[in-house]
């Protein structure tokens, strides 16, 4: 049997589970978009149709009903340029991925400081602008009404505090890699 050269291939069109792969990711895109608050949703310049389609989903809440509006958003999505769609899409979740690493390097420095003074010091010559004095005392109040089993009032007081001091910027960058290796 013969192999049919690589330009002759290309003429055929793409085969039902090539369709289905798409039509499905293109659902799943449709998923995203309903999951998304109104704000964002505006930003994103739909079609009236889709939009519609897509508010209507939202508000649906039997689970039939709601998986053929979503077959409905995906059919809707494949006679428009989802690419720039998807565009948007990838880069609200990085912008969301980079939020969530930024909290977590807050709850480490948060966890370092309560556990060791010497963090403290540390963080000083970080951030030599800091008030080393009123974290020094959220730092001992914190302590203390864990100790007393009082809510956390500056626990968190004490999170907010370095949500201040350290930019949100940093949450990916350097001091994100340099306090990942203190914790291991």
């Amino acid at each position: 049997m013969q192999k049919r050269p690589e330009h002759d291939l290309e003429q055929f069109p793409p085969s039902k589970t090539r369709r289905k792969h798409e039509m499905h990711a293109l659902q799943d895109m449709g998923e995203q978009l309903v999951q998304l608050d109104l704000k964002r949703l505006s930003e994103f310049n739909l079609p009236e149709t889709l939009a519609d389609a897509i508010l209507e989903a939202r508000r649906i809440r039997a689970h039939g009903a709601r998986r053929r509006q979503m077959q409905l958003i995906g059919k809707l999505m494949r006679d428009i340029d989802a690419a720039p769609i998807r565009e948007k899409l990838d880069m609200l979740n990085r912008v969301t991925l980079q939020h969530a690493a930024w909290l977590h390097l807050l709850e480490r420095w948060r966890d370092r400081l309560l556990a060791d003074e010497q963090a403290l010091t540390e963080l000083g010559q970080t951030y030599p602008a800091i008030d080393l004095q009123r974290l020094r005392t959220l730092m001992r109040n914190a302590q203390r009404e864990k100790l007393a089993n009082k809510p956390p009032r500056s626990f968190r007081a004490l999170f907010h505090e370095l949500q201040r001091i350290i930019p949100e910027t940093v949450g990916t960058g350097v001091l994100a890699e340099n306090d990942r290796g203190k914790d291991e």
